[in-house]
């Protein structure tokens, strides 16, 4: 199928859903002379180059441009690098990471699994001789040597490509040094598996063996004549990665750290910084408890912190643990019924702010991002994230704008990202001393079109909803549904931002009514509110039912012909919809569903429904494979496509070959769209706007709505 070359779906996908040269992945020199940060050429450009701006003149330059040091080129990707950037959704090319320095003087990057660095005051690049292929390269603080990784061992190089060699060397193909393993990477957010001490003369370094990991086997069946990628994949219940931690020296001298890795298996973060001994967060299993360690790097020894427990589950949270540069644990907690921020022993934040990371820790404050929390009146906040300053005098509010903001700060420059719904794409503005006094340009395409959206909440839990209508609709008519959610942990849809809700928009300016509903087990509202869906992930329907039943006595919405579409998460919820509930909705497109949970990983799937010898009726209540799963009350069976990407190392194609499977022996009809060379996102331009097209043309079939 094929459109016009400048339709939405074309240029959504060719623009990476118009994120393709807009400003990302800032530093900030602790001198606040400098911000560095990666763009690339245009809103088509995928090669990202590493750009430096002066900020007291205003002037950028391109410290490392990826075609000139290529020389033309193209880029080479090994297995493993690949791996790291779909564990990361990376769809960009050329410099997508880099590191620096403490000084923000030298940066290094991998390129086409080469070894470069950046000079950043003189904005010159060089090639630093390394065997290949490298994959996450760091400087030391002091600027003086570069370590990273390369077919699984930890190594060292001298900043000018003097001495390079190993610090460590894998014993077998199943360990590696240096590197995440799979779940810290995809569910954790602990992309890296070494850092620098602060005096720049040893390391930590996680040594990985996944020798206990099940091998899963991905073939393309559409090159019968390549042989299948065998990956270890953790499955639910299954045996996990055995993750040791040991401080090497750059002679290669190494002490292992010590802790109860039996009790706690899980290494969820590391933070070593001058302000006090190298941190760990390590978690049990059950992720009910949890530790945070200090490291003595001479000896290896831990001793205890602090301590964690809870009921259901303890949560993560970028930035932290770490020190204050005082030597105060910084950390974030469930207490009280809220999110909060605690400095030592006490919180300084309360039930009005929902915290979600922490930013930058200074001598004088915390700067963190957060919601409203749980009691914030009405829908006057649905979907806002903002930036605050906090100490023990107060919180102060850095965004003022209504939107979805993040920052960036050292000294006292802060780069604020903020990104509104009455403007495309996102702002990026360098403030000092929270005055604003520059603006990095983006390249980033103008969508075109603008969201005709309504922030609300429906039904008695208040879900925060998004409804979205035709452009060119009269006001009048009542209009077929599209829910459009994905409803799950991590996974908030309902936001005040712009580009976020442009694909709903495009749906609905095809004659729908576009409803996006954040129910139970979405982040942003309290710690109870993600924590309800506890070994049943089936209330995520019933908050999708009741949204959309109570927005339908406020909004011109058809419940005689409601359909509902969803990736990944919101794939199983919409395959769950139409199985259980018929009665509600009348068509579903599931793409890359979760369809049977054991097939999913450790980490997150036990999190949510316990080990599944010990919970088997949460797995088959959530499950839509078993008997359980395909039961729906006496009704019609409705459409349902089911979307796939066949080299899914996430969530792999056996999810919807088994709901098929299943679907066809109860005698139930659907359609199955397999995606040849797709991963799960869909990075190809074709097949991306394709999809967006074919999507469109199946809801009009189901519903009965004109094709024309």
């Amino acid at each position: 199928m094929t459109t016009e070359p400048h339709s939405f779906p074309r240029r959504h996908a060719r623009t990476q859903r118009f994120t393709l040269g807009a400003p990302r992945s800032f530093t900030v020199a602790p001198d606040g002379s400098r911000v560095v940060f990666l763009r690339s050429g245009s809103g088509t450009d995928r090669a990202n180059s590493l750009w430096v701006l002066d900020t007291e003149e205003g002037a950028e330059r391109v410290a490392a441009d990826p075609r000139a040091l290529l020389g033309g080129a193209s880029e080479d990707l090994s297995p493993e690098e690949r791996a790291r950037r779909e564990r990361s959704r990376e769809g960009g090319a050329g410099i997508v990471g880099y590191a620096t320095d403490t000084a923000v003087e030298l940066a290094s990057f991998a390129l086409s699994g080469r070894l470069f660095a950046a000079e950043l005051r003189a904005g010159t690049a060089r090639e630093l001789p390394a065997p290949g292929p490298v994959i996450d390269p760091r400087p030391s603080p002091d600027g003086r040597h570069v370590a990273y990784v390369a077919q699984g061992a930890l190594r060292v190089v001298g900043a000018e490509g003097e001495d390079d060699r190993a610090l460590a060397e894998p014993e077998s193909e199943n360990v590696s040094y240096g590197l995440a393993e799979f779940v810290a990477a995809e569910e954790m957010g602990r992309s890296r598996g070494f850092w620098w001490a602060p005096e720049s003369d040893r390391l930590l370094m996680a040594r990985v063996d996944d020798t206990p990991v099940g091998r899963w086997w991905i073939a393309d069946p559409a090159h019968p004549e390549r042989e299948p990628q065998r990956v270890p994949y953790p499955a639910a219940g299954t045996g996990n990665a055995e993750v040791r931690l040991f401080v090497i020296g750059l002679d290669g001298l190494r002490t292992e750290v010590a802790w109860d890795r039996a009790r706690y298996p899980y290494l969820a973060h590391v933070h070593w910084s001058a302000a006090g001994a190298p941190l760990l967060l390590v978690q049990a299993r059950d992720q009910r408890s949890q530790l945070i360690l200090a490291v003595d790097p001479d000896t290896g020894a831990t001793r205890m912190v602090h301590a964690d427990e809870d009921r259901t589950w303890l949560d993560l949270f970028p930035g932290v643990p770490c020190w204050s540069p005082s030597g105060q644990l910084v950390r974030i907690a469930d207490e009280g019924g809220a999110r909060v921020l605690a400095v030592g022993e006490r919180p300084l934040t309360g039930a009005q702010l929902h915290v979600r990371a922490v930013l930058d820790v200074s001598a004088h404050d915390v700067l963190i991002s957060a919601s409203a929390g749980a009691e914030a009146p009405g829908d006057a906040e649905t979907g806002q994230v903002h930036v605050y300053r906090v100490n023990e005098l107060g919180v102060e509010r850095v965004s003022q704008e209504p939107g979805v903001h993040g920052a960036v700060r050292a000294g006292d420059v802060t780069v604020l990202v903020s990104a509104t719904l009455n403007r495309p794409g996102s702002r990026v503005q360098v403030l000092r001393d929270g005055k604003p006094t520059r603006t990095v340009p983006s390249y980033a395409e103008d969508p075109g079109m603008s969201p005709r959206v309504t922030l609300t909440e429906g039904g008695a839990r208040r879900v925060p909803c998004a409804v979205l209508m035709p452009r060119d609709y009269d006001g009048d008519t009542p209009l077929p549904v599209l829910m459009d959610p994905y409803g799950g942990p991590h996974g908030q849809r309902v936001v005040a931002a712009h580009n976020a809700h442009l694909t709903s928009q495009w749906f609905a300016d095809q004659g729908f009514a576009v409803v996006v509903a954040d129910g139970r087990g979405t982040p942003g509202r309290s710690p109870a509110w993600e924590k309800a869906i506890h070994h049943d992930f089936t209330l995520s329907l019933d908050d999708q039912v009741d949204a959309l039943e109570d927005l339908a006595k406020r909004h011109p919405l058809d419940l005689s012909r409601v359909a509902i579409r969803g990736w990944s998460f919101g794939g199983w919820l919409a395959g769950l919809a139409v199985l259980r509930r018929p009665d509600v909705f009348h068509a579903g497109i599931a793409g890359a569903p979760v369809t049977d949970w054991s097939l999913y990983d450790t980490h997150y799937t036990e999190r949510y429904l316990g080990m599944p010898a010990e919970h088997p009726e949460s797995y088959a209540k959530s499950s839509l494979v078993t008997a359980e799963g395909l039961s729906s009350p006496a009704g019609p069976h409705r459409p349902l496509m089911i979307v796939h990407g066949l080299a899914d190392d996430n969530v792999v194609v056996a999810h919807a070959l088994r709901l098929s499977s299943a679907l066809l022996a109860a005698g139930r009809p659907h359609e199955v769209l397999p995606l040849s060379g797709v991963t799960h996102i869909t990075p190809q331009e074709q097949v991306a706007e394709n999809l967006l097209l074919l999507q469109v043309d199946f809801l009009k079939r189901s519903l009965g709505l004109t094709t024309a």
